[in-house]
């Protein structure tokens, strides 16, 4: 019992030595970035249509991304599909795009094999006014064959495109407000030459093999320079068809709480939830990996300093840790030891002790990243660091970081 007390102080010591360190230790965090992705990789969402049809407006409106970060951040993985991670580093989606439908001597089959192995969404992305999108059709066809049981998000794009023009033509056409498109009667709030759109690509998809639900979402996403409010019109109603057609909680992971209006808080939270489950997989494994853990949450740290331009230097770690308390460091290595203790119980003790050390480590790395990101938050603007305030945010953070991760393994089980 000694030498576990002791594994545990050292822990906290590594814990410390690790943000206090101008620069993180690269090798250690590469090491526990490629545990965690061997172990859970990331859901994928095939994104399946022609070209200039919405997908990297989705791809866009889903992760909080610019253009030019999306466009940069898709690689080849076939000669006509690509992938991109998100965020990068410590990915909690991928998406997979296929480019080449509806091109001269373009074979699906290599695309297909590719993605329905990997995928766990598809989602179909059809331009309202694109009336026959046959490409799309026929690749979708041969998926739903070999995949009955697949529900599939179709999303209907470019509204705007097939609105009717006012007879004023100083005015520009508006989106339809409030969204009408969740109702059974959508027909009657909507213009007829677009409903009439919409309706023709539903009966053009209407004998697709199969039983899974086809999840119809009209919407339209646009710069803000293009004059609709809201730009993002029909996210919600997308979000919702996404963790209908599949429960991977990938709003959780993407978006953050809605009374957050800050936009570095909103960047920060996929990344915040990335090191989060890399942590908890980490966390998993037996005890002498949780060594890494420290390294996670150092990089954690590293990276969202940088996202609020500026440096973790040991000056700002011995600052952040100090406003956190004696409490904080007491109790970061009493959650990880519970771990440790309930393995010494045989055959139950292993799979319990897992869990106990996945929703602690994870939990921990996410509250250090919610403080973490009100205290970068109060530095950028030059302001003064309320302790009590960095507490509570620590404080609610272990408790939301705690329901994370309850929902992944509730989703995939014990690592």
């Amino acid at each position: 019992m000694s030498d576990d007390r002791g594994f545990w102080t050292g822990l906290r010591h590594r814990l410390h030595r690790a943000l206090s360190t101008p620069d993180v230790d690269a090798e250690q965090l590469a090491k526990a970035l490629n545990k965690a992705a061997e172990r859970e990789p990331a859901p994928v969402v095939w994104l399946l249509g022609l070209a200039q049809s919405g997908k990297t407006s989705i791809v866009r409106a889903l992760t909080g991304s610019s253009r030019a970060a999306i466009g940069d951040g898709f690689r080849a993985c076939t000669r006509t599909a690509s992938i991109y991670d998100f965020p990068p580093e410590v990915p909690v989606v991928r998406f997979l795009d296929t480019r080449g439908l509806g091109e001269v001597g373009y074979d699906p089959s290599e695309d297909i094999a590719l993605c329905e192995d990997q995928s766990h969404l598809l989602i179909v992305v059809v331009r309202a006014a694109e009336t026959r999108p046959q490409p799309v059709l026929e690749v979708l066809r041969t998926v739903r064959k070999r995949h009955p049981d697949w529900p599939v998000v179709v999303a209907q794009t470019c509204l705007h495109h097939a609105y009717d023009q006012p007879a004023n033509d100083n005015q520009q056409p508006g989106h339809i407000l409030p969204y009408p498109y969740r109702d059974d009667d959508w027909q009657s709030a909507v213009p007829e030459g677009l409903s009439r759109l919409l309706l023709a690509q539903r009966e053009f998809f209407a004998n697709l093999p199969g039983k899974a639900p086809l999840l119809w979402v009209p919407l339209d996403f646009t710069q803000p320079e293009d004059g609709f409010e809201p730009a993002e019109y029909g996210l919600d109603a997308l979000w919702d068809a996404i963790e209908q057609a599949a429960s991977l909680g990938l709003e959780a992971r993407l978006r953050a709480d809605s009374g957050i209006s800050d936009l570095y808080s909103r960047a920060a939270h996929p990344h915040i939830v990335g090191f989060s489950l890399a942590a908890g997989t980490v966390g998993a494994l037996p005890v002498v990996d949780l060594a890494l853990v420290p390294a996670l949450q150092a990089g954690l740290l590293h990276r969202l300093a940088g996202l609020y331009q500026q440096r973790w230097t040991a000056r700002s770690s011995a600052e952040f840790l100090g406003l956190l308390g004696s409490g904080f460091a007491a109790g970061y290595g009493a959650r990880l030891a519970g771990r440790s203790l309930v393995k010494l119980i045989p055959v139950w003790g292993q799979t319990a002790g897992a869990v106990l050390g996945a929703t602690a480590s994870g939990a921990i790395t996410f509250a250090l990243g919610k403080a973490a990101c009100a205290y970068l938050g109060r530095k950028h603007e030059g302001r003064s660091i309320d302790a009590t305030a960095l507490r509570q945010a620590y404080r609610d953070g272990l408790d939301k970081g705690r329901q994370l991760l309850r929902q992944r393994q509730n989703r995939s089980g014990p690592q």
